[in-house]
């Protein structure tokens, strides 16, 4: 049974020890000449405006949940496209309910105001 991963764990030991000397390479080879410029923080090349650590706006989390919930319907609508004539007509209407859905709470959080950024 363990025969079996063999190969895999070759691969992966392998693929370290092939980046670990290719980042040793780098360190040991490359220049390093730090200066004040190199070293400071910066922020999209604006000096940085406020403490890193500070809250951020909830809206930002709600329009990357809402990303990550419309992006699936495109994974989900790739391999459907694939064998939707395998899988005929319940299949097709299928798709077309759960894309309604989804469609529905596109409305409602349109309406809702959770696209608008103020």
């Amino acid at each position: 049974m363990l025969q079996n991963y063999l190969p895999i764990l070759i691969f992966i030991g392998v693929a370290v020890f092939i980046g670990g000397v290719m980042m040793m390479m780098g360190r040991m080879l490359g220049p390093h000449r730090p200066d004040s410029e190199k070293l400071s923080p910066y922020e999209c090349g604006f000096e940085a405006f406020e403490d890193s650590r500070m809250k951020f706006d909830v809206r930002y989390y709600l329009v990357a949940i809402l990303f990550i919930i419309f992006d699936l319907e495109i994974a989900f609508l790739f391999p459907w496209a694939v064998v939707l004539r395998e899988i005929g007509m319940f299949g097709f209407l299928s798709m077309m309910l759960f894309l309604g859905i989804l469609v529905i709470g596109f409305i409602y959080e349109w309406k809702k105001g959770a696209l608008e950024w103020e």
